[in-house]
């Protein structure tokens, strides 16, 4: 097991800084980012957890909020430096604006570990009352935050043996089922002297469950954005139901939400699914918007409907968290489980999000290309654009692989271009130092720079997000227009987009295998009658 503080720096992993002033006064941070490989020991052999649904969205904008704390500005690996901010100090920092600003309503599940050293928690949708979630304390500090369960809002339910009793697949692994105070620390590294603090339910098999098998009728549905995995989770929901709790009825939902009401159903058995985690996209389509709570609550219960299961972004689960209320409102025996799925990495307290690591690998791809071209040309520059709307994990992740960045452009940090410190005095720089560079620039990273009407900045898209200028193309005509106007050098620059290519893809070993556990975790979680979760490592 690895400390939770790891889950803590997983988003501003880019510890390791050097700050310096430029003549305007803004303060900027350089990058060196061949000192940030001990950080990513930190983010390895990490515990898997779900999570409460409208805490876990509220979580993920606040992490954006404590980088304006620790950082102002981050983007150029390899430079030179002036004076320097420790590590230590700056990840104290964050984590004393961490603790200050953490929602008090987020709850989890902790789940049966893969291995010794690998947990898998659920994190409970809270009730509208945020500020009042279950709790239980303890000896010694001990806070228990709780789950949702049908026992909260239905009484006098009938349980049954877990069917994996009997599976002598399942039946000789001792100490199999979780027991029903299990809990995982939020953190697992503490001082001697603090109190044991938070807690979450692990999660994973229970003993007894609060479904027969023959009467389970499940769904999945997919919306959002596309992203590596998403096939391997749906085949996995499908065979964790059917073998090992014998459910033969799943269905998934045809084009994201809408498919709950204007669309019909796609039957889903093992063979069916048998080799879709091959591919990439989902085989059950998706979409943005299309949430209507009352449509959607009706379908499943005109359909029979007792577990739905939803996989989807901050704005899905802001929908599941609806629906999970208007089901406990109607008093309905239906689980309601989700499974986060961002391809930029930006969920709080987890360590990572399923596809994240497929979309680093297609990503470094990209950059290499771009390394050969600059390389292959005088004062060759080649500039990356990837995805990364609100973060830069996948733009930073990727030049820490790929090792051949000169220049990483994030969202979290604000650069300027112009004057002393700017970014084309650092291209000038290192073009007459090297003869070449390589830039990676997330999506996200600059808007505020973009010359663009309040108008065309203030659209959004079908789920509420901001749509985005193009900044690869603006930076790529500024730099060009730069070095028109300097006269002091001619520039070869190679611009290159792989956005959508970059999560298009089947997911690798490593999300295949994460993508596996959060959906058992989720099955597990609803057999149990736990409902109004998410899970995520």
């Amino acid at each position: 097991m690895v400390a939770r503080v790891a889950a803590l720096v997983a988003y501003p992993g880019y510890l390791q800084q050097w700050r310096r002033r430029s003549s305007s006064g803004t303060e900027l941070v350089y990058l060196p980012y061949q000192e940030l490989g001990n950080w990513m020991g930190l983010l390895r052999n990490s515990a898997l957890f779900h999570w409460a649904l409208v805490p876990f969205f509220k979580q993920w904008r606040i992490m954006h909020v404590l980088l304006d704390h620790c950082m102002d500005s981050i983007f150029a690996p390899k430079s030179s430096s002036i004076s320097s901010l420790s590590s230590s100090a700056l990840l104290s920092r964050f984590l004393e604006v961490s603790s200050s600003r953490k929602s008090s309503s987020l709850t989890f599940i902790g789940s049966r570990p893969f291995r010794p050293s690998s947990y898998s928690t659920t994190f409970a949708m809270a009730s509208n009352d945020f500020s009042k979630p279950k709790i239980i304390t303890g000896d010694f500090g001990y806070v228990l935050e709780d789950v949702p369960h049908f026992t909260d809002y239905i009484p006098d339910l009938s349980t049954y043996s877990n069917p994996l009793q009997d599976n002598p697949a399942f039946s000789v692994v001792k100490q199999y089922f979780v027991h029903v105070d299990d809990s995982v620390p939020q953190k697992i590294v503490v001082h001697k002297d603090s109190p044991r603090g938070i807690h979450f339910r692990r999660a994973g098999p229970r003993q007894k469950v609060y479904f027969d098998s023959d009467e389970v009728h499940a769904c999945i549905v997919t919306c959002g954005g596309l992203c590596p995995g998403l096939n391997t989770v749906i085949r996995e929901i499908v065979y964790s139901l059917y073998h090992m709790y014998g459910v033969t009825t799943v269905l998934g939902i045809d084009g994201g939400y809408r498919g709950f009401y204007a669309r019909n159903t796609i039957a889903l058995t093992p063979k069916v699914v048998n080799d879709i985690h091959k591919r990439g996209g989902t085989i059950l389509g998706t979409s943005r918007g299309g949430h209507d709570t009352s449509k959607i609550v009706d379908s499943i219960q005109d359909r029979g409907i007792n577990q739905v299961y939803i996989i989807g972004g901050d704005g899905t689960q802001k929908g599941a968290s609806v629906i999970f209320e208007e089901i406990r409102r109607r008093g309905l025996k239906v689980v309601v489980a989700g499974i986060p799925k961002t391809i930029d990495n930006d969920i709080p307290v987890i360590d990572k999000s399923f596809g994240f690591d497929t979309a680093v690998e297609e990503a470094q791809r990209a950059i290499n290309a771009a390394h050969v071209e600059a390389e292959s040309v005088e004062n060759g520059i080649g500039l990356v654009k990837l995805m990364g709307r609100y973060s830069g994990f996948i733009a930073m992740y990727a030049t820490l692989a790929s090792r051949d960045v000169d220049c990483c452009l994030i969202p979290e940090s604000p650069f300027y271009l112009d004057g002393k410190g700017g970014l084309f005095e650092y291209i000038e720089k290192q073009l007459k130092e090297n003869g070449h560079m390589v830039i990676v620039i997330a999506e996200g990273a600059g808007q505020e720079l973009l010359s663009e009407s309040m108008q065309s900045r203030n659209q959004q898209d079908a789920s509420g997000n901001k749509l985005l200028q193009d900044v690869g193309l603006w930076i790529s005509q500024g730099i060009k227009d730069y070095f028109s106007r300097q006269k002091t050098m001619a520039i070869n620059l190679k611009y290159i987009d792989p956005t959508y290519m970059i999560r298009a893809v089947p997911s690798n070993a490593s999300d295949n295998v994460y993508s596996t556990l959060l959906a058992q975790s989720a099955v597990h979680g609803a057999m149990a009658g736990y409902t109004g979760f998410t899970s995520g490592l």
